[in-house]
């Protein structure tokens, strides 16, 4: 389970109109992140996967400002900052070579020369370096080094950037230690019961915290044993809350989950029982889902809840019905503060880590498919019908699928989901998602 080289995060601060999501339409190219079919999520792309080189990290957008006043805009801009600070190891400053030096750049750039951290000056909208690059130099005066100019729009001086960028990442990221232990994210809205279950797992499991000095993100990882296994709980719920950013701040909540969930093998969704699913829990569950991690849902405060022999079954048809897009997520009832039901999370967490990385061979894969077949006959348009060839098994942790079809327009999403249904009802891959990619081949004997 060697996971431990994560993503790096680069994080995007800057005024409004600099041109951040031409930047982030440019780096991500068509490779849109944010799931169509995934419901609760917003629509502006929050983060979005880069591959540069072999270097593999993930881009956020540290939110939106609204271009009110200047000092409404100073005060977001600093909000932007610290959430970069939280939770990137490189951070993206952003300027526009037309809007030229202002004030605010001026000292957002103070902040974050003060945070230690990589910053990356860029300075966009310069389309021609003949005639732009005095006023790119101007901005050597913000003190946070060299400005790099690049044309979002044209695509210009992206590759120069992305190189400075990947030089930042921290050494200790890019090699893979072999540490197996099973790393479990726990995400959730604010006041839902994250740190006390942390808490709870802890107490009854003494372990001494492993607050690794020198991290520099506010996820504390707490190191926990059970049954003689090791585990790392990743805390999201910000151990050390220094900074004055409301809980509340959505955007916050999205930036420091998909932090988190970047980090970790599994992750446990807290909902509060006596709240409901809510559409926030939705979007919080999306980025999971995105990422192919293992899920589990605990509804926490179940001790608080009145019941009758219908509750469980109700509760359980809300969560699915909210999270229709997660299935495969397994659902459990605890309580934080009575302990009820906190050793099965062990067992479930156990059980979920083996359906990650469990592989199944190709002779079975295709029976199962040609059975399929035979029993739902695959979608035509004008008269041309969908062939499956062969399906196999490519990679685990979420296992992942190639189907090798004749026309991949014909592989409509309902198809695929029908063929993921009959993998799953022979082998379960309960707590964790699929990956099914269509690739066609051209028919041979035709």
């Amino acid at each position: 389970m060697g996971n431990t080289n994560r993503k790096p995060i680069v994080a995007v601060v800057g005024r409004p109109n600099v041109g951040k999501s031409t930047l982030f339409n440019a780096l991500a190219g068509s490779r849109i992140s944010i799931v169509k079919d995934t419901p609760g999520i917003t629509r502006d792309r929050i983060y979005a996967d880069v591959n540069w080189l072999n270097y593999n990290f993930t881009l956020i957008d540290t939110g939106g400002i609204e271009p009110d006043s200047n000092d409404i805009i100073l005060s977001q801009m600093r909000e932007q900052a610290q959430i970069a600070i939280d939770t990137a190891d490189v951070i993206l400053f952003m300027v526009d070579v037309k809007q030229g030096l202002v004030d605010a750049d001026a000292k957002v750039a103070d902040m974050l020369r003060r945070s230690r951290k990589p910053v990356v000056l860029v300075v966009n909208k310069v389309d021609s370096y003949q005639k732009m690059m005095m006023d790119v130099f101007e901005f050597y005066n913000l003190g946070i080094g060299e400005p790099m100019a690049i044309s979002a729009v044209n695509q210009q001086g992206i590759g120069d950037l992305l190189d400075v960028v990947v030089s930042h990442f921290p050494e200790d990221l890019l090699q893979a230690e072999e540490d197996e232990r099973t790393r479990i994210a726990i995400v959730g809205k604010p006041n839902v019961g994250k740190s006390s279950i942390i808490n709870k797992l802890l107490g009854e499991n003494r372990l001494i915290v492993s607050d690794i000095a020198g991290t520099t993100r506010d996820a504390v990882d707490a190191d926990v044993k059970y049954n003689g296994k090791e585990y790392v709980f990743i805390d999201t719920a910000g151990l050390r809350r220094k900074n004055k950013i409301k809980e509340e701040l959505e955007h916050y909540m999205i930036v420091r989950t998909v932090s988190a969930v970047e980090r970790a093998d599994i992750v446990i969704l807290v909902i509060d029982a006596e709240e409901g699913v809510t559409e926030q829990d939705a979007k919080i569950a999306g980025i999971a889902h995105d990422r192919g991690k293992g899920i589990i849902i605990a509804v926490n405060k179940w001790d608080a809840v009145e019941k009758d022999d219908k509750t469980i079954y109700r509760f359980t048809e809300k969560v699915r019905k909210t999270l229709s897009f997660m299935p495969y997520a397994e659902i459990t009832f605890i309580s934080a503060k009575t302990g009820q039901r906190l050793g099965k999370l062990f067992e479930l967490i156990d059980m979920v880590e083996q359906n990650q990385s469990l592989r199944v061979a190709t002779g079975v894969l295709n029976e199962i498919m040609t059975e399929a077949v035979a029993l739902q006959q695959p979608p035509s348009d004008k008269g041309k019908r969908l062939r499956l060839y062969y399906i196999t098994q490519v990679a685990v942790k979420p296992p992942t699928f190639v189907i090798f079809v004749n026309d991949k327009q014909l592989m409509h999403f309902s198809y695929a989901r029908y063929i993921e249904n009959k993998i799953r009802e022979t082998f379960g891959f309960k707590g964790t998602p699929i990956h099914l990619i269509i690739r066609e081949r051209k028919d041979k004997d035709a």
